[in-house]
């Protein structure tokens, strides 16, 4: 069956991009990293965390070129691409590690930064011609855009009637209500105003909005760039909403014709240029993964992030990345899921953590590696904000964490100023991971959010060394094997 026209000629401008790419790469090979994650999951912080620790030439036990002394040293470059916003490291590392280190602004925007790594190695032709070099492209995206990938194949009719039913449902009461009434007062096929347009919108997007809170924690709602509109925020494209199906025939000028019409524009202005000028160019791939949030909101959360998570890797270009095929056509061969977040529970729990992680993620898991990729799950944190202590509690001696949480956190009725350190008992996880999609049966976790780490500890010549958990194993899994 021939492919639509313009799926043909997404397939042709992904092939010359990556025939681009090759060319470039020439003389220095090129690995494209993408990072995301749904939002608070920690990609700003991972990769702030990652390029610092390349830079300094930090101590990464479990990343064996660093381990072994080969990796000789690391610098940002320009990156290719003018056109694409560049990663602001400086920026969210001033953050970190500042006089009042604060958590950067998280990822609203697709941006890009290249780091040029020298190193020694170990095979044997290669190392003849001495050092060698490796540019390393990371991608940073939101994971909420992921989510309008799978819109490419649905019609606004069957989007919509997805879309529906969600809200309809009935713990989506209290978040989908005002929409809902306001959805029932209209009627699609009446005449169409822009005043109409942008209230239904406006009240389909609080609605999502309310519905990723920390109460809920939902994950699977596209369309991803209503609450991530960047510089398209207020354009037609992102005003529409879902309408129930129509019976009768839609003639033009009505709503339900304006809005079908904006899900197609939302579609080929947003969605397709995404998919083809960044996301089909990726060799690997890392989700970050805010699980305990998910296991705070309770088992639907948890169901819905496991849905949202198989969903997004439905739509990776997976493969073994063999270096003939990446001429024209770049796979993931690689994909890495971190459970973020792991200082927030005791490291007795971090086994059980990954477990759970695996869980989660075994759907999409078990069809990535049938397409060929690789994946792994871990638990990590890219900068540590807690240390570990015990606590004796009515004769009994429990693992804690220490740190400060974050000002307006509460628990037990109390709400923290951001100065005040405590020791806190955050709870076990389970040790059976199926027990956390079980309806009824929440997780019992004390979660607290707590502040960055006061930077005390700094090397010879001053620069800032900032704790991480497994940040090295994943710098192994991703890039180690390219630095061989």
């Amino acid at each position: 069956m021939a492919q639509p026209p313009t799926i043909a000629v997404d397939e042709l401008g992904i092939a010359l991009a990556n025939l681009r790419d090759a060319a470039s790469g020439t003389v220095t090979p090129t690995l494209r990293l993408g990072v995301t994650g749904l939002s608070r999951a920690g990609k700003t912080i991972f990769i702030t965390a990652l390029i610092h620790n390349l830079l300094t030439g930090a101590r990464l036990p479990g990343f064996t070129p660093a381990a072994d002394g080969r990796l000789v040293g690391a610098e940002i470059a320009q990156y290719p691409d003018k056109a694409m916003p560049r990663f602001a490291y400086e920026q969210h590392l001033a953050a970190l590690t500042g006089h009042q280190p604060v958590w950067p602004d998280s990822t609203r925007r697709i941006s890009q930064l290249r780091v040029t790594l020298k190193y020694q190695s170990t095979r044997f032709l290669k190392s003849l011609g001495g050092l060698s070099t490796l540019h390393l492209d990371i991608v940073d995206y939101p994971g909420e855009w992921l989510l309008d990938l799978p819109l490419l194949s649905l019609s606004f009719a069957e989007w919509s009637a997805d879309a529906l039913e969600r809200a309809r449902r009935p713990a989506s009461t209290r978040e989908a209500e005002a929409f809902l009434a306001a959805l029932d007062a209209l009627d699609p096929l009446r005449a169409a105003t822009d005043t109409g347009a942008e209230l239904l919108a406006n009240g389909f997007t609080q609605y999502l909005r309310l519905s990723r809170e920390d109460g809920r924690a939902l994950s699977s709602l596209p369309p991803g760039r209503f609450l991530m509109p960047g510089d398209l925020e207020g354009t037609p494209a992102l005003t529409f909403a879902p309408l129930p199906a129509q019976t009768q025939q839609v003639r033009r000028g009505t709503l339900y014709a304006l809005m079908e019409e904006r899900y197609e524009a939302y579609k080929r202005i947003v969605v397709r240029p995404f998919f083809r000028n960044h996301f089909a160019r990726l060799d690997r791939q890392i989700v970050l993964v805010d699980a305990l949030r998910a296991l705070n909101a309770g088992p639907e959360a948890v169901a819905d992030l496991e849905t949202a998570l198989t969903g997004i890797l439905a739509c990776y270009r997976q493969g073994d990345g063999n270096p003939w095929t990446r001429l024209v056509s770049r796979r993931i061969d690689r994909i890495l899921f971190a459970a973020t977040k792991a200082d927030h529970v005791h490291h007795t729990s971090h086994d059980r953590l990954e477990a759970i992680l695996k869980r989660i993620v075994a759907d999409a898991s078990r069809r990535a590696k049938f397409a060929g990729a690789e994946t792994r799950s871990l638990a990590l944190a890219s900068v540590r904000a807690t240390t570990e202590g015990t606590l004796e509690e009515a004769g009994e001696t429990l693992p804690c964490i220490i740190g400060k949480p974050l000002a307006g956190e509460t628990i037990g009725g109390k709400i923290y100023d951001g100065v005040e350190e405590i020791a806190l008992f955050p709870g076990d996880l389970p040790a059976n991971p199926d027990t956390v999609l079980e309806p009824g049966n929440p997780v019992r976790i004390n979660f607290l959010r707590f502040t960055p780490p006061d930077v005390t500890t700094r090397t010879s010549d001053g620069v800032a060394v900032l704790p991480h958990i497994r940040l090295d194993r994943a710098l192994e899994y991703l890039i180690g094997d390219w630095l061989r």
